[in-house]
């Protein structure tokens, strides 16, 4: 595989003390830096950190996929307006500050003396542009639909409308990562359009970077090593670590034998059955928590005539021991589910449960004309969720019991998207954290009726489709009730559960291990998008 070279220009590479070099000619060269910026030391210089992880970005275009990894990526290469914090309240980050001026419009006071990686200043018209890209990615636009327009103020001020009263708002703005609009405007080499959304395929977006983020990606290649290294002239001052080098170990053994040798100081996730091994080790610190992110198989009833009966759909949940697949593919390290939102969220209704009963599963089968069962495809990720393949495999093997012969293909994330999106199969595995933190976040985008123009059901590869689903959803959005918006998201759950439209699996637990010589356990967050930018190296 090539090693390419995002933006950075020559000068840059030399002054950060890089051996990479390019072996393919790169886009057009951001603004030219300034000698003061390309001779700045970076803050306590010299601190490496080796990172480890189940895969790396699939992009270096932040707004060209909503998923996890991609959020880990932006989190180091751009900065969001706000962030969550550890209680669960927001911090300022490239919005200082904001206020509510009227029921539709809030303004956000940016931070000042902020520049780019390119060395271009940032400014409100970078924030109106990378709202307005956000609206027409795919994967962001069902997030961004509530929203009406961002204006300018001025220089250092931006008001961001939405259409009507939105509670979620400050929640939707840790998803407002600034991209540098001078950079990314105009036409690349080959003519194309450099703020492009390419979802598959070469764009200028998916190879280039300019951020405003701690980290700048300095050599990068897909699947093998990611080098980021500390831009200069980054404005918060946090953290110690200049260098840290990423490389992807799909291999949950490997990637702790590599902890464990010394070879990485940092993995994520801590695979179920080596937890106990880890926290056991000296020089090593174990931190886990509990998670939001829901493990589930949706069933494609455009795709294959069988799944639009319901009593199929019922069986299949019926056969699915959920409860065993936490007790033994996860080792205990999950929690099982039978709705979307855990029980900490509004959307919780304690009387929907698991409901694997091998028995009732043969009977409905009998029921729905399929007593000899049939046979369907099945795609899963390899390196995506925790233990993703054997829960594959797992769930495989329970639908045999019904006479469901599933033919299941697993492949690395990099890969796996792209089929997702294309729905090439009868059964698609997803796990959805609430980019929102709110439980009607997971609706809009794994359950709503799939509309390309909104980007509701984005992430919906079985097509499920209810118009009441869909309205209850919409009325989430404005209303302001607690107790009535908490009672209408329980009932979507009812209605979910009683309808079959997902096959839920479980919770995934949380886990990252690293030398105990850092402050691991104050960087990792429920939404795991660690801040490396505050990681200190003792």
């Amino acid at each position: 595989m090539k090693r390419s070279l995002v933006f950075l220009s020559l000068v840059v590479i030399l002054t950060l003390g890089l051996v990479g070099c390019s072996s393919e000619k790169k886009d057009e060269a951001p603004a030219k830096q300034d000698s003061a910026e390309t001779t700045a030391p970076a803050a306590d210089a010299g601190k490496v950190l080796k990172l480890a992880m189940d895969a790396d970005p699939v992009s270096l275009d932040p707004q060209v996929q909503l998923s996890g990894g991609m959020m880990q990526y932006a989190h180091m290469v751009f900065d969001p307006l706000v962030r969550w914090a550890k209680d669960g309240s927001f911090e300022p980050r490239l919005a200082e500050s904001w206020e509510q001026i009227n029921d539709t419009t809030m303004r956000f006071h940016l931070r000042k003396g902020v520049t780019f990686h390119s060395g271009n200043p940032f400014t409100a018209e970078d924030v109106v542009w990378s709202i307005n890209r956000l609206k027409v990615s795919p994967d962001f636009k069902g997030l961004f639909e509530p929203f009406t327009e961002a204006k300018v103020v001025d220089a250092n001020t931006v008001d961001v409308i939405t259409k009507e009263p939105y509670g979620l708002l400050l929640n939707m703005a840790t998803y407002i990562f600034p991209m540098d609009s001078k950079f990314y405007t105009g036409k690349d080499e080959s003519g194309k359009d450099k703020a492009a959304i390419v979802k598959t395929g070469p764009s200028f977006a998916n190879t280039n970077e300019s951020g405003t983020g701690k980290y700048l990606v300095a050599e990068r290649e897909q699947g093998v090593r990611t080098v980021f290294k500390a831009y200069p002239k980054y404005w918060d001052k946090a953290g110690n670590v200049e260098t840290i080098i990423l490389t992807p170990i799909k291999n949950d053994a490997t990637r702790v034998a590599a902890l464990l040798s010394g070879d990485v100081d940092f993995i994520m996730p801590v695979p179920p059955q080596d937890l106990k091994r880890i926290e056991s080790t000296e020089g090593l610190e174990l931190v886990t928590m509990s998670g939001s992110r829901i493990i589930t198989f949706q069933l494609n009833s455009e795709r294959f005539e069988p799944f639009k009966n319901l009593k199929v759909r019922q069986a299949i949940i019926y056969a699915t021991d959920n409860s065993g697949i936490v007790e033994k593919v996860m080792k205990g390290f999950a929690t099982v589910a039978a709705q979307q939102g855990p029980k900490e969220f509004a959307s919780y209704n304690p009387a929907l449960t698991p409901r694997y009963d091998l028995a009732k599963a043969q009977q409905l089968m009998k029921e729905a004309g399929y007593a000899d069962g049939f046979a369907c495809t099945m795609i899963a990720p390899n390196n995506r969720y925790v233990n993703d393949e054997k829960i594959a495999e797992a769930f495989v093997s329970m639908l045999g019991k019904i006479g469901i012969k599933v033919s299941l293909k697993t492949m690395p994330k990099a890969q796996y998207w792209d089929q997702f999106d294309a729905r090439v199969a009868d059964i698609q595995m997803i796990g959805w954290h609430p980019d929102t933190e709110d439980s009607a976040n997971y609706t809009e985008f794994l359950l709503m009726c799939p509309n390309s123009e909104t980007g509701y059901g984005q992430y919906n590869s079985g097509q499920y489709c209810n118009p009441e689903v869909d309205a209850m959803t919409i009325q989430t959005q404005t209303e302001t009730d607690t107790a009535k918006r908490s009672a209408l998201l329980q009932k979507i759950e009812k209605t979910l559960y009683d309808d079959a439209a997902f096959v839920p699996l479980h919770w995934q637990n949380l886990s990252w291990a690293s030398k105990n010589n850092m402050n691991t356990g104050e960087i990792v967050n429920v939404q795991n998008f660690p801040y490396f930018g505050n990681l200190v190296i003792k």
